[in-house]
């Protein structure tokens, strides 16, 4: 695998979007080089195979990557493809993220059967997410939801939706795109209003670090842009030793040398809610990570962090 250089074993979760990201890192990889033999290795995580549990409770980040990195430093498989959101802030030693494709819209979306905003929501209304970041923003905007746990694929969410279990769901942009489904009743939260995840809508092509021939075949697929927002936004988690344990939001906007960095925390209930940018040249990204989550350390982020590590 990893030592034959026309030949690629992908790794990747079975998901609907999971398989639609390892298919385009697949598709890339075949358009560079049409001779390559290239296929799929579907790998189960802890992640997968809990669905009934909030994933701040059974560990948070890394739920969804362990078994397919374990699956690269032992040599099964040559390639993982991952939803960069997916990514703790550290990576295990030997492995690497090789590239970063463009990243598509990193927005949240609001879908629902009957109303077409937040605002418009009923008082208590039930907003399913089983994300913290989402559920404490919505509850900031709208201290009255109910904030309901949901878990599962999109189709098993939007299936909730369409059963009355909840009366509104909020799920990213980028995997709706990726699967096809992004219609017109999904609606884009603006970023004052919901702060994307880390990396969200952006994947990560990870790959070992002594592969030299998949690295340089890999450099052809990455967009440097989209990697300097998120080494911004990584640095950023990595300071603060952010995890799905804490609602901890940020997104990059590069514009030319230029990189704007938006970064939030919040306690659970969206009462408390520091949140700030830097500017600066996009060749020091991970400077000004670090330098965002320290502002917002110092302005008592650090506090609402250290009460969300106490044990209950």
């Amino acid at each position: 695998m990893g030592g034959l250089s026309n030949q690629i074993m992908i790794g990747t979760r079975g998901s609907a979007l999971a398989l639609v990201q390892a298919e385009e890192a697949r598709a890339a990889l075949l358009r560079l080089d049409p001779d390559l033999s290239v296929e799929l290795e579907i790998i189960k995580t802890r992640g997968d195979k809990i669905q009934s549990v909030p994933l701040a409770q059974v560990g948070g980040k890394g739920l969804f990557v362990r078994e397919i990195e374990e699956a690269l430093l032992d040599g099964r498989v040559d390639l993982a493809v991952h939803s960069m959101k997916d990514l703790p802030a550290e990576q295990p030693e030997g492995l690497v993220i090789a590239a970063v494709p463009e990243r598509l819209d990193a927005r949240d979306v609001l879908i629902s059967r009957d109303f077409q905003s937040v605002e418009t929501l009923p008082q208590g209304a039930r907003v399913g997410t089983s994300s913290l970041r989402r559920g404490a923003q919505l509850l900031s905007l709208r201290p009255d939801l109910a904030v309901t746990p949901l878990r599962g694929n999109v189709d098993t969410r939007l299936k909730k939706l369409a059963a009355g279990d909840v009366e509104a769901v909020v799920l990213a942009a980028a995997g709706l795109i990726r699967l096809g489904r992004l219609d017109d009743s999904a609606v884009p939260f603006d970023r004052r209003e919901m702060l994307p995840a880390i990396g969200q809508g952006a994947l990560a092509f990870e790959t070992r670090a002594d592969d030299a021939a998949l690295i340089e075949r890999l450099a052809r697929l990455h967009h440097q842009p989209t990697a300097d927002a998120v080494r911004a936004e990584r640095a950023f988690l990595r300071r603060l030793a952010g995890d799905c344990h804490a609602p901890v939001a940020a997104h990059g906007v590069i514009e030319k040398d230029a990189l704007r960095l938006e970064g939030l925390v919040s306690d659970i209930e969206g009462r408390r809610v520091f949140r700030d940018f830097v500017s600066g040249p996009r060749a020091s990204a991970e400077a000004l990570g670090q330098a965002l989550a320290e502002t917002l350390l110092a302005a008592g982020a650090d506090e609402v962090l250290a009460a969300l590590k106490e044990p209950a």
